[in-house]
């Protein structure tokens, strides 16, 4: 990301900072007639291009839209705060699963959307019998790597993984490339245990329970294994940003990051010479990638009636507009979810994620099931301390199970 993006997304985040302390902007009164909404969503990599469609929205319906960005990993909390204050916004994001579910006192029905029973199966947020929620893209997530350096078909297990960091290090290559954001630091790797469970849902209800642990779970095991070859064969994840991560990938100075399709925006900026490739994260043998929704687009339900009107009209001129549409496909680079809706210019790690999927080669996202807020406030403690210390495969495990007991007790 150009050093002018995280400067403008910053001076934005600080704008708003003051906007809210000065004054009250009361988005739920009942105004009969609405020329402004707001929307509020945590994907950065689309920040500018969703700044350009308001410009473009606003052109063709004359309805304003003022775009709220954040810049760290506190959105959700941002978005409670927001929320309960009265401050809006229109229409916001937010991961389904857990994230929807504690949230559906702000989530307007939107099954009356004309596109609404055109949505993928299964992709649609359904909360209580109620469509409430559009889904962004579908995208996909695992090793992504540089073909030049790196043969997929040889990294299949957890030994095959392990020569593959050592042989990089032994090249002046990092072999293999986390980031310090919380997601990408244990959020998506950790995923891969849960997903590869008989029956990840059940198996999460179990942890919530405490019928029972990571720690003495085959697959877990496993991946505590996987995350200590890389804090013992790669840089410090902790030491290094999503940008960084991505910019050592694309100047060749990192053979594979763990990564997904959204991060291919951000190879814009750089003259790349090689291939690249997604492959599985090979825990317990693992040979698919995880494929699902990352976040869809929810209407406050606590706006006026006209403003949640307004909120569905810019939805409805998204999905069904040429221009909406455009942006989706070609601008945020989006995968198509919605029937009559077609996009012939894939980036090649989404093209990936079309593939896997078309060919049934794919695992779930149970994390979106996990403990609203848990990853941010429970779990990357946890990652911190194992990347800064000695940490045993069972300590770590043993951590993480502590972590998610307290993450049910508090919440």
């Amino acid at each position: 990301m150009k050093a002018k993006k995280v400067m403008s997304l910053a001076l934005a985040a600080a704008m708003i900072a003051g906007m809210t302390a000065s004054t009250t902007v009361n988005c739920y009164a009942e105004d009969e007639s609405v020329d402004k909404i707001i929307i509020f969503q945590s994907k950065v990599e689309i920040i500018d291009q969703l700044e350009e469609l308001a410009e473009t929205y606003e052109d063709e319906t004359g309805i304003e839209v003022e775009v709220w960005g954040t810049t760290g990993d506190d959105y959700l909390q941002q978005l409670k705060t927001k929320l309960a204050n009265g401050q809006g916004p229109t229409v916001y994001s937010l991961l389904p699963g857990a994230e929807s579910e504690t949230m559906k006192n702000y989530e307007a029905d939107l099954g009356d959307l004309s596109f609404a029973d055109k949505i993928a199966e299964g992709m649609a947020d359904v909360v209580d019998d109620k469509t409430v929620g559009i889904p962004y893209t579908m995208e996909g997530f695992g090793m992504v790597y540089n073909k030049d350096l790196v043969n997929a078909d040889e990294v299949t297990d957890y030994d095959s993984f392990v020569k593959m960091l050592q042989d990089q290090k032994a090249n002046g290559i990092n072999g293999f490339g986390l980031s310090q954001e919380s997601y990408f630091l244990i959020g998506h790797i950790l995923n891969t245990p849960f997903a590869l469970q008989d029956d990840p849902e059940g198996f999460i209800e179990k942890l919530n329970a405490g019928e029972v642990k990571m720690a003495d779970t085959p697959e877990f095991q496993e991946f505590a294994k996987f995350y200590a070859a890389i804090r013992d064969n790669s840089y410090n994840p902790l030491e290094t940003n999503y940008d960084k991560e991505c910019g050592d990938f694309a100047t060749g100075k990192t053979a594979a990051i763990h990564q997904g399709n959204w991060c291919y925006s951000m190879f814009a900026d750089y003259d790349i010479d090689f291939d690249m490739g997604l492959a599985p994260l090979p825990i317990s043998g693992n040979d698919k990638i995880a494929v699902s929704v990352p976040a869809a687009w929810y209407v406050n339900s606590q706006a006026s009636d006209a403003e949640q009107q307004a909120g569905k009209d810019f939805l409805e001129w998204l999905y069904t507009t040429e221009s909406g549409q455009d942006y989706l496909m070609n601008e945020f680079g989006f995968l198509p979810v919605v029937e009559g809706i077609e996009n012939e210019n894939l980036d090649p790690i989404s093209q990936l994620v079309a593939d896997y999927a078309a060919e049934g080669k794919t695992i779930s996202w149970p994390m979106n099931l996990w403990p609203s807020g848990i990853v941010d406030v429970y779990l990357v403690p946890v990652a911190e301390q194992f990347f800064t210390s000695d940490m045993s495969c069972e300590e770590l495990l043993a951590a993480l199970d502590d972590a998610w007991a307290q993450a049910n007790e508090e919440k």
